[in-house]
């Protein structure tokens, strides 16, 4: 093979091996794009929080609907205190109920019968007004687990969630409101930029 082909095919494969390389990365950086705004990239729900906001609350538990009073012990002693929950179903994921970007709901397996949540009076200070969901993102105004408020509202956080709340920002981060399907008297607060939610009481207007 004379020395003008030998050049000749070094430079279709030195150019081929370029368009590759430029390929691979560029796939590479559209993949970790998607991850990192909460678009589902990699399995199992991909990255928590980052501003991503579930579209609805928890499907209803299907879980011990009907379990009768006198298993109420057994109950008690299955429902483990916070630090005993192992939530993080990934490794860069919190160790605190959380919401997948795929809109899974991880942590939220209480059942409807779990003690902690019985409330004497439920929603003794009126229910929330001001609109659940996505369509509705709200400012946390200043105070702290134990009364929260963002526009003249009140909250205070359930004392069983106290440890899943530790990192939130008290007067900067952007929360959204939902439903709690299983535990009368008793709403969900997700944090948009960490992506984990706790269980929280209405205490009234301010």
């Amino acid at each position: 093979m004379s020395k003008y082909k030998t050049d000749f095919l070094l430079r279709i494969f030195a150019v081929a091996g370029l368009a590759m390389a430029t390929a691979s990365f560029t796939l590479a950086q559209q993949h970790g794009g998607d991850e990192h705004h909460g678009g589902g990239g990699g399995g199992r729900g991909g990255k928590v929080g980052g501003g991503f906001i579930p579209s609805r609350g928890p499907a209803p538990s299907r879980g011990n609907a009907g379990a009768s009073r006198g298993n109420d012990h057994q109950q008690q002693q299955q429902q483990a205190a916070p630090q005993d929950r192992h939530l993080s179903d990934r490794q860069d994921h919190p160790e605190a109920p959380h919401v997948h970007s795929n809109g899974q709901w991880v942590g939220h397996d209480q059942g409807r019968n779990d003690p902690r949540f019985h409330l004497d009076r439920p929603f003794e200070h009126g229910r929330f007004p001001g609109g659940f969901g996505r369509g509705h993102v709200w400012r946390l105004g200043g105070g702290g687990p134990g009364r929260f408020w963002f526009n003249n509202w009140a909250f205070s956080v359930a004392e069983f969630d106290l440890a899943y709340c530790s990192g939130w920002l008290w007067d900067t981060d952007n929360i959204v409101i939902y439903d709690d399907p299983d535990h009368i008297g008793w709403y969900l607060a997700y944090n948009t930029r960490l992506g984990v939610y706790v269980h929280v009481m209405y205490l009234g207007g301010m």
